[in-house]
């Protein structure tokens, strides 16, 4: 369990473990992205070829997720950005989306950090993370905090409704529920 140290409101600033989580904007592109892209390095050689590209995100592709409404929350060593984790709210979903931590940092618990934040500011909600079927790692990750893995059958389905994503992407993805 963590360890809240402080809890700022009126700007967004959050402490957990004597690091600071904040919500960061399309300003804080070339940062978010840095994280994103060192991050998703992972997945070469674990995805399809015909679904892994380099940049993995594009500076347009994240400030279409910002358009689209999705909010990124920072997680900060040292005045560093290591972890970025994002929400959407949809409907009657929130969809947990561009969850990464630089390679150096993963398994020290940033990820758990911003997930853990993440759930509790949204406890009144079903919160669903889509991930690719290959990535084992960020299923048993999401399973350790009660996540739930779907069927095929209805991730298809999850997948159709709440994300946009190419087909190929929805064959080779999988969606957890808590």
């Amino acid at each position: 369990m963590w360890l809240m140290v402080g809890w700022i409101l009126k700007n967004k600033i959050y402490y957990y473990n004597r690091t600071m989580i904040t919500e960061y904007t399309k300003s804080d592109i070339s940062s978010i992205l840095y994280v994103i892209n060192d991050a998703a390095l992972k997945y070469k050689g674990i995805i399809p070829e015909n679904c892994w590209h380099e940049p993995y995100m594009s500076e347009e592709e994240l400030i279409i997720e910002f358009t689209n409404g999705v909010r990124m929350f920072g997680y900060k060593k040292n005045n560093k950005l290591i972890g970025v984790m994002g929400i959407q709210k949809l409907k009657d979903v929130t969809l947990i989306r561009h969850a990464y931590t630089l390679t150096y940092y993963q398994s020290k618990g940033v990820g758990r950090s911003l997930l853990q934040y993440i759930l509790e500011i949204n406890q009144n909600t079903c919160v669903l993370v889509g991930t690719w079927r290959d990535a084992i790692w960020a299923i048993r990750f999401y399973e350790k905090f009660g996540f739930i893995l779907h069927t095929k059958k209805q991730t298809i389905k999850l997948l159709k409704k709440y994300w946009k994503i190419p087909s190929n992407q929805i064959e080779n993805s999988v969606v957890l529920e808590k």
